[in-house]
Formats: structure tokens, sequence, C-alpha cells
């Protein structure tokens, strides 16, 4: 489930979570089909951005985001606490590929 402000709202895209107002009643249902009109009532709400059904995936592949991640932590590689940060960044990464 993807987190996408209202601008990269696209017809046939589903809700991931209910809409809700400030006083917590559904004004769409978890699962609601996006229509252009019904983006333009979630613009019109004030809305910033909503949940999107379906896989979170990054732009960058895997091997690239590792990659990036050896180079960020080259500098503290003999430091202990910072392998353990880097290591669960990694699993991190691992995972959303999975």
């Amino acid at each position: 489930m993807a987190k996408l402000p209202v601008e990269q709202l696209k017809p046939g895209m589903k809700l991931g979570r209910p809409l809700l107002n400030s006083s917590g009643m559904v004004l769409m249902a978890e699962g609601t089909e996006l229509s252009e009109a019904r983006i333009s009532k979630i613009e019109n709400m004030g809305v910033d951005s909503v949940f999107i059904d379906g896989p979170t995936r990054p732009a960058r592949p895997k091997e690239e985001l590792l990659a990036s991640l050896d180079r960020r932590f080259a500098k503290v590689e003999g430091n202990p606490n910072m392998a353990l940060i880097k290591k669960a960044v990694k699993e991190h990464i691992e995972a959303l590929y999975e």
C-alpha cells in the first residue's frame, strides 16, 4: 500500500484505507475505485495524500539501492553501531522487493 499525493492519483486506482473527515466519518470507503470525479472531490476537500491499494515498490532497482547503501556506509565500515544500522536498512530494502 502506497501513500500518494493527490496530484498523482489516477482513475482506476483504489483506496487502500478509508478517507475520513476530521471527526472520523467515512467519506470514501476502503477499496473505492477512483474516477476523475472522485479525484476532484478529494482535491476539493483539501486532502494532501491518500493510501492506494497495491504493492509499494521503489522506483530504483534493488541492486542500485544496495550499492548506494554500501557507498553511504563505506566511511564508517569499522563502527559496530553503524554496521547494525546498515544491516537493518539492507534487510528493509530486501523486504521491499519480496
